[in-house]
């Protein structure tokens, strides 16, 4: 009776290891999608970063005024739209896709706003993402007398 109950467990152990390998494959692939998405964050993130400094000193020294004994820039939204745009025409852009300047403004005349945004591919399984992803980080910058 223990030999028949043996050869009925025969090849049980094949769907397990298929499932399991399965398993293992979709977590690989999703990790590498994930670190994928993350680096190219960080990487549009430190171009938005120096875009927003360029921002920052978009000021003519006629908009210098002295204010309570230290010096004040005036930033103006058309100035730093302009730098900013020339900084990123003129900057490698690490290869991003479809690079938009969603937006370099400044609200307070003081701190200069760089919205950037591209497209994301995952590296392995575009099948199920063949538009991409955008993606879109903002980064600001202050205009400082030190």
């Amino acid at each position: 009776m223990s030999t028949r109950r043996w050869r009925d467990e025969e090849g049980s152990t094949l769907p397990l290891v298929a499932g399991f390998g399965a398993l293992a494959l979709a977590l690989v692939l999703v990790a590498a999608a994930t670190s994928s998405l993350y680096l190219e964050r960080k990487q549009l993130f430190t171009l938005a970063d120096g875009a927003a400094l360029v921002g920052a000193e978009a000021f003519d020294l006629a908009d210098v005024s002295v204010a309570s004994g230290s010096p004040e820039a005036v930033l103006h939204s058309a100035d730093v739209h302009r730098d900013v745009a020339a900084f990123l025409a003129a900057t490698p852009n690490g290869g991003f896709e479809q690079l938009v300047l969603e937006q370099a403004t400044t609200r307070d005349g003081e701190t200069a706003t760089v919205t950037l945004s591209a497209v994301w591919r995952p590296p392995i399984v575009t099948v199920f993402f063949p538009e991409g992803v955008r993606i879109e980080t903002t980064a600001t910058a202050r205009a400082v007398f030190g």
